[in-house]
């Protein structure tokens, strides 16, 4: 696998509903990262397994996950309850898992030239993907508080669901993503803890900002 030098490389592990993405984001653009949600390449593939069932098979998949592109991520289809369910499911076969690490490492070590470097977040990123990342982070708050935010961000989408069940769904989530026996998801010991139950996004945003700054020597 080819590497690039000199990049920055930033790691995010998280439980759903903690905020990661949302940093992830901000901080890619502030650094001009690279910036891939590791979570979205299963829900990819969930929608291939949903869409063409027919062709639903491991060299298919290899063929589409080589050519994919970070923009095709970005599809809506992929935020729905249908895709998150089959991913879910898909997540823990081993060959899929090969063959997204693959498409996982080319985005962490080798970005295209416009991006400075690249930031990944997802369960596994700071353990498995990227154990050598210059900034190594794990976001979490508490589970009411993820519950409240998600409920809140599904209600916006006009979807009809109670808080009770946002938390039943992510205490599930918690539940599966820790206990997996594939890639579970664990705070490294070199990685920062970053509690966001009481702060507001550019104030995560700023934290994380000054321990990035002081990594990379700004």
């Amino acid at each position: 696998m080819i590497k690039r030098k000199n990049i920055i490389k930033v790691a995010i592990d998280s439980p759903a509903a903690a905020g990661a993405g949302t940093q992830a984001k901000l901080i890619s653009k502030h650094y001009s990262l690279l910036h891939l949600d590791t979570g979205r390449i299963y829900r990819y593939v969930a929608n291939i397994k949903i869409s063409e069932p027919n062709k639903f098979n491991y060299k298919y998949l290899k063929k589409k996950i080589n050519n994919l592109k970070i923009s095709s991520l970005s599809n809506k289809k992929l935020l729905s309850d249908e895709v998150a369910t089959v991913a879910s499911i898909i997540a823990k076969d081993k060959i899929i898992r090969k063959l997204v690490y693959t498409f996982q490492l080319k985005c962490a070590y080798n970005p295209p030239k416009k991006y400075a470097g690249s930031c990944l977040d997802g369960r596994d990123i700071c353990s498995v993907i990227m154990p050598d990342a210059d900034v190594k982070l794990f976001i979490t708050a508490n589970l009411k508080t993820r519950a409240f935010r998600r409920y809140k961000e599904l209600k916006y989408k006009n979807k009809n669901i109670s808080y009770q069940e946002v938390l039943k769904s992510l205490k599930n989530r918690d539940k599966s993503d820790k206990n997996r026996n594939i890639s579970p998801l664990k705070k490294t010991k070199d990685s920062i803890l970053l509690n966001t139950s009481n702060l507001s996004i550019r104030r995560c945003f700023l934290k994380i900002k000054k321990i990035i700054d002081r990594k990379i020597d700004i």
